[in-house]
């Protein structure tokens, strides 16, 4: 008697019982992996292998090191002994959760450490990055917004030092992000790119404007100076919030928004995050707002399709070796894992 064949799983329930089945947890991986269904050495690009079935893995049958291979090969997920049960109901939560999942959550939910949860979801916050290099346009928001600590909840060494420093708007000790939001339109909901910056100069704001948007667009701003001169390549127009908040359909309301979700997701869930981990969370909040049209399945999906091709080590992640595999000495942790490595900023 064949057995009955199950559905897809369309919430987090269902998706815990559907994966908790190793076969299911693999043909679905299998799937995403080799989307044509041929099993490929990922090491050679060999269709010639054969599938280990005692120990779920394959062999290739060219000469070479490191024959056998399992589907985490090549993806985010290789070197985890985590079983993909539990993988795959991390990456569930994670997509899914407006407000993000702390480590502390994931580990009581599928039982792992809090440090083991906390690099998996470093790991699949890599695997959210979007890798697109398309373009907006039509109608853009552009605004900047700062991530940090306020001076009250800090210790009081910390406190006296960042006011002494303090100056002007009074962002010492914060990060600073620029974000650009293109306003939906009839074929697709609106959308939004955030990084990180060292600054909010004109230079920067401007050489990222020009990397996202093309030339000729309408971009809203509000009225830092630092947006002056962008109407040389683009449909300017700027609201100041000292008089109104909008003009019709000029404002930045849109990326307002935006960072109201990200904060509330720092703030309320993951409480305090380092600067140069910060570009992470970036990523996560940007791809569950982006896909917020999408149901949870379907997120889910795109978050596991983006595993394949990247990889993100631990020393790495903690910044105690550098490319190399070797102990930092020159560099500061701040330098080489920051601004260095995943900013692509030049050290003086």
């Amino acid at each position: 008697m064949k057995s009955k064949e199950v559905a897809f799983p369309e919430t987090l329930h269902d998706a815990i019982k559907y994966f908790a089945n190793d076969d299911h947890a693999l043909d679905f991986m299998k799937s995403i992996r080799w989307p044509d269904g041929v099993v490929k050495c990922p090491r050679c690009g060999s269709k010639d292998v054969f599938y280990l079935s005692t120990r779920r893995i394959w062999k290739c049958k060219s000469a070479h090191e490191k024959q056998q291979f399992s589907v985490k090969v090549g993806t985010v997920l290789e070197d985890s002994p985590i079983g993909l049960d539990k993988w795959l109901c991390a990456f569930w939560l994670i997509a899914n959760a407006k407000n993000g999942i702390s480590s502390y959550e994931l580990h009581r939910s599928i039982g792992v450490t809090q440090k083991t949860a906390w690099f998996m979801l470093h790991r699949i916050r890599l695997a959210m990055q979007d890798g697109s290099i398309e373009k907006f346009s039509g109608r853009v928001e552009a605004d900047e917004t700062f991530i940090g600590g306020r001076a009250r909840n800090m210790h009081a060494d910390k406190k006296a030092k960042t006011k002494s420093l303090q100056k002007g708007r009074g962002y010492v000790g914060k990060v600073a992000v620029m974000g650009l939001l293109e306003r939906n339109s009839r074929e697709r909901a609106s959308r939004i790119k955030a990084r990180v910056v060292r600054n909010t100069r004109r230079a920067g704001l401007h050489k990222h404007a020009r990397k996202e948007v093309v030339e000729g667009s309408e971009i809203f701003t509000d009225a830092l100076p630092s947006y002056t001169g962008l109407e040389k390549e683009y449909i300017h127009k700027v609201i100041d919030h000292a008089e109104c908040y909008a003009k019709g359909h000029v404002h930045t309301n849109g990326i307002e928004n935006f960072w109201s979700l990200l904060k509330r997701g720092i703030k309320g869930t993951y409480v305090s995050v380092e600067p140069f981990h910060l570009f992470r969370y970036l990523d996560e909040q940007s791809f569950r707002f982006n896909e917020r049209k999408d149901n949870d399945a379907g997120r889910f999906v795109k978050v596991v399709a983006g595993v394949i091709g990247k990889g993100l080590r631990y020393s790495k992640l903690i910044g105690k070796k550098g490319d190399d595999g070797l102990p930092q000495k020159a560099k500061s942790w701040w330098t080489e894992t920051w601004l260095l490595n995943h900013l692509g900023f030049e050290t003086d």
